[in-house]
């Protein structure tokens, strides 16, 4: 398994990961600001890809300052073999890169079965924004 930058090429596939990963209502309300943060700046959205098909994907913002974990979606069959960890590893590294304040998860009714790795990974309760609605991305 690789993880690597998201390229234009990858729009068709990882929309396609979104809908198999995530739950209607959630690839509903993921879609737009996916869209959204390509177009503002696409070195935020990683990919995790094996022998060239993606397997994971993670949004990511940066918020005043603040470097966000939007969503992350890890194809179902991929589910417990560490892909999630490398793509927040990756995201970490590239808040980090751009000298972000803080780096925070962003939390909505969609996502809270991802917080058990992100706490794994040492983030903390006082790194959990509770409500996604008032991220830029998500408009």
């Amino acid at each position: 398994m690789h993880v690597r930058s998201f390229q234009l090429s990858d729009v068709s596939p990882v929309t396609d990961l979104l809908q198999t990963a995530l739950s209607e209502e959630c690839f509903e309300n993921t879609i737009e600001p996916f869209s959204r943060q390509l177009s503002w700046d696409s070195d935020l959205i990683v990919v995790a890809e094996d022998e060239e098909e993606i397997v994971g994907a993670l949004i990511g913002t940066i918020e005043k300052n603040h470097g966000c974990y939007f969503r992350i979606a890890v194809h179902p069959d991929y589910r417990r073999r560490g892909v999630g960890r490398s793509l927040v590893s990756a995201m970490e590294s590239r808040f980090q890169a751009r000298k972000v304040s803080g780096i925070y998860v962003a939390v909505d009714e969609h996502n809270s079965f991802a917080l058990p790795l992100y706490e794994a990974m040492g983030y903390s309760e006082n790194q959990i924004f509770k409500s996604v609605r008032k991220l830029s991305i998500v408009g």
